[in-house]
């Protein structure tokens, strides 16, 4: 891969233009509330963007909406508003939020959300369901879930080829061809089956380069924070999945990775700590999170965050252009499937991550909005520090909600973890030494 652009220029360029493309795409669904056009509400678990862009249908996750909120600091408006209209504080932050940019007419930070033509969603998180049926009772909108069968039992996967395998991919490829019937319906298009091929290529493309980029952060010192340049990494993989400016998006972002990884650019000067990260980013305080590791001089290297919030692109998975249809079908399987055993057997990838990545720790980060990426976080740890001894860290806060974080006693956690791996390394060299 070639370019034009000089040293200087390519370093940092990823991060650059992926929140530029996120302000345009922002920009562009305020004209779609604007001039009152269709666009389809999606989650980034089996988001079918493949489809929806095949009928030029733009798309909204309302997940990205609500974590943005939080980014900029005034998710605590939208939170208090959703639950002065009745809803419980127990209840995910995210849902929260949409239903307070819902009641305030698509109103955001970020610009105006349109409202729903379409809704699609999957089985990938219990909530998902249940929001949906919230766009349901407030605009009537056609509403498609798609049931994707998951893992039976951790560490028995089955894939391509295997009988029971190829009834679950039969399974989801039947609702996929309702789901085109629906959209048909919906817009007024008839399907078109080369510009379905051209959008799989885009996203075959995206997949085979995220892969790259993820591959490439195995290098000493790690080439970007898997927790915030993750996060607009990912916004760019579920927004512009399928489309041309996503797939050149990732081909220059490999081409920037590869860059730093051969003249040794990292993310910082002096790595000392290399961590993988375990659930969603405390994003009210987005920033000061990851300065309160970074301080210690450690980088994230890896997370499971950038497993089940990418959509399925993490996976490299490609699909086959002479097959399209049953490829999607296969493709949609694998990724929300390994999207929810990212949250359900985590154990395992996490070792291999701890192996591939050099990690000298991990950090579990629970919230209080989703009990979903939460529950059985603890079992978990217990289970991974057995195996690999690994030190570790338990953490809560949350995602969204600033009235439950502490910022003190947080600090003071993950001072005291840092102090722990600072004398188990001194440990470890005088033992070294005899």
């Amino acid at each position: 891969m070639t370019t034009e652009a000089g040293p200087q220029e390519l370093v940092g360029r990823g991060n650059n233009e992926g929140a530029a493309m996120f302000r345009d795409w922002f920009t562009d669904l305020g004209r779609v509330a604007e001039t009152g056009g269709q666009c389809a509400y999606v989650f980034v678990m089996g988001s079918t963007n493949e489809i929806l862009k095949t009928f030029d249908l733009p798309v909204v996750f309302p997940e990205i909406n609500s974590l943005q909120t939080a980014v900029r600091r005034v998710a605590h408006e939208y939170l208090e508003e959703a639950e002065d209209y009745g809803y419980s504080p127990d209840i995910c932050g995210y849902v929260k939020a949409d239903v307070a940019v819902q009641l305030r007419k698509g109103d955001h930070p970020m610009g105006r959300i349109p409202g729903p033509t379409i809704t699609v969603l999957t089985n990938a998180c219990n909530t998902y369901i249940k929001w949906a049926e919230i766009w349901e009772r407030m605009y009537g909108t056609p509403t498609f879930t798609i049931d994707v069968p998951g893992t039976r039992q951790a560490g028995k996967l089955t894939w391509r080829g295997d009988r029971d395998f190829e009834a679950d991919r039969h399974y989801v490829e039947v609702q996929l061809r309702e789901l085109i019937d629906l959209c048909e319906e919906v817009t007024g298009r008839k399907f078109d089956i080369d510009r379905f091929r051209e959008v799989l290529g885009y996203a075959n493309t995206m997949s085979r380069c995220w892969n790259r980029v993820l591959e490439l952060n195995c290098a000493r010192p790690s080439l970007f924070n898997a927790v915030t340049d993750g996060t607009i990494f990912l916004g760019v993989a579920n927004g512009f999945r399928g489309t041309e400016e996503g797939a050149r998006y990732f081909e220059r972002l490999v081409e920037e990775m590869e860059h730093k990884a051969e003249h040794g650019i990292g993310q910082t000067t002096e790595e000392k700590y290399r961590l993988l990260f375990v659930g969603v980013p405390c994003y009210p305080i987005f920033r000061k999170f990851n300065e309160l590791f970074s301080d210690w001089d450690a980088t994230f290297v890896n997370s499971t965050y950038l497993w089940f919030a990418s959509g399925g692109t993490n996976r490299g998975f490609e699909y086959d252009l002479d097959d399209p249809l049953a490829s999607l079908a296969e493709g949609m399987l694998v990724s929300v499937r390994d999207a929810m055993d990212s949250m359900f057997h985590q154990s395992d990838v996490l070792q291999e991550m701890i192996t591939d990545f050099s990690a000298d720790g991990v950090i579990y980060h629970p919230i209080k909005s989703c009990r979903t990426v939460s529950t059985g976080l603890a079992d978990g740890r217990r289970h991974l520090t057995e195996m690999t001894g690994i030190p570790s860290l338990f953490i809560e806060s949350d995602m969204m909600d600033r009235r439950v974080i502490s910022e003190a006693q947080m600090k003071n956690r993950i001072d005291a973890f840092f102090e722990g791996l600072e004398s188990r390394r001194r440990q470890e060299l005088a033992g070294a030494t005899k």
